[in-house]
């Protein structure tokens, strides 16, 4: 019997409406009305009813995706399905911590909330920028970046699958980077529609003002590890776990790394909780033999606990 692993999607996961059929499960309404106290009723209507451009905004994105993210695993948790691993990309990473235990989730929405203000304006809009490299190898992005950096901040920020890296960093060495890329054989590469230079070093500054945030939180020791973004290995004590996320706010989500290093512990199940699809997507590209399910709905719940309860 292989173990299980829970995955927690990040910002670029969100749209208007998300959730709404776990809002309506008893854990998932007590959730939507304990963020309602703590972030306000504007907030909760942002998730339910838009506008989509306010819900974008990062500040509101970071704890929309989490309350959503905590709520759908809040129903396998209801139905005495636990993990022995869990993992999240970037943001996803926060929601991981409260399924382990680690973070108690209204400390969970506060510090996100704060961390999206902190990423919002860590640099100024317009200067920093970032780009998704598909079809060319790691270290011929890197190359890239390499490259590029001659014209300014430019480093490898996401590697989410193979042929999937994305870069971040200064505008002008973003887009140098990008004319590299292809020259070295990149299929494409797409601008994306972020508010800053995430992952990247322009965050590091951020990424202090984050340490005092998360220096006040009460952290626990985890119920599960949980595989950090920074290296792509286990989490278990409050001290490394302060590390982590502050490093990987100017540092890259290895989330490839991350997922190879739960299939050497011997995951062959996955279940993304959360909002879309991305991290199903991207593990299938990683791992193809693995079991993938979803809880985002009523719909996906149930097919996820049906075959949980048929293999298990």
């Amino acid at each position: 019997m292989g173990k299980l692993a829970f995955i927690f999607p990040g910002q670029g996961s969100q749209y208007v409406g998300m959730g709404h059929e776990l809002f309506q499960m008893p854990s998932g309404e007590r959730a939507r009305e304990l963020a309602r106290e703590i972030l306000g009723n504007e907030f909760i209507s942002l998730i339910e009813a838009g506008p989509e451009e306010e819900l974008q905004k990062t500040m509101n994105t970071q704890p929309a995706i989490l309350l959503v993210s905590v709520v759908a695993w809040q129903q396998l948790r209801d139905a005495g399905i636990e993990a022995d691993y869990v993992a999240g990309h970037s943001l996803g990473e926060y929601s991981a911590h409260v399924a382990a235990g680690s973070l108690e989730f209204p400390e969970a929405l506060r510090v996100v909330r704060s961390r999206g203000e902190l990423m919002q304006g860590a640099v100024p809009k317009g200067e920093g920028g970032m780009a998704a490299i598909l079809g060319l190898s790691s270290d011929k992005v890197e190359e890239a970046c390499l490259k590029a950096s001659e014209q300014g901040v430019v480093a490898p920020a996401n590697y989410n699958c193979p042929g999937q890296v994305v870069i971040s960093g200064e505008k002008r060495a973003v887009a140098y980077a990008v004319e590299v890329a292809k020259e070295l054989g990149a299929k494409r590469a797409i601008p994306l529609n972020v508010s800053g230079p995430f992952h990247s070093p322009l965050m590091e500054k951020m990424g202090e003002e984050l340490r005092l945030v998360l220096e006040k939180v009460l952290w626990q020791v985890p119920r599960c590890p949980i595989i950090a973004n920074v290296n792509g290995k286990e989490v278990i004590s409050p001290e490394r776990t302060i590390k982590a996320l502050v490093d990987q706010v100017s540092g890259a989500v290895l989330w490839e790394q991350s997922v190879r290093h739960l299939l050497e512990l011997g995951v062959d199940t996955f279940i993304e909780c959360g909002p879309g699809k991305v991290l199903t997507g991207l593990v299938k590209k990683i791992a193809p033999d693995t079991h993938l399910l979803r809880v985002e709905d009523k719909v996906s719940l149930e097919k996820s606990l049906a075959y949980l309860k048929e293999s298990r």
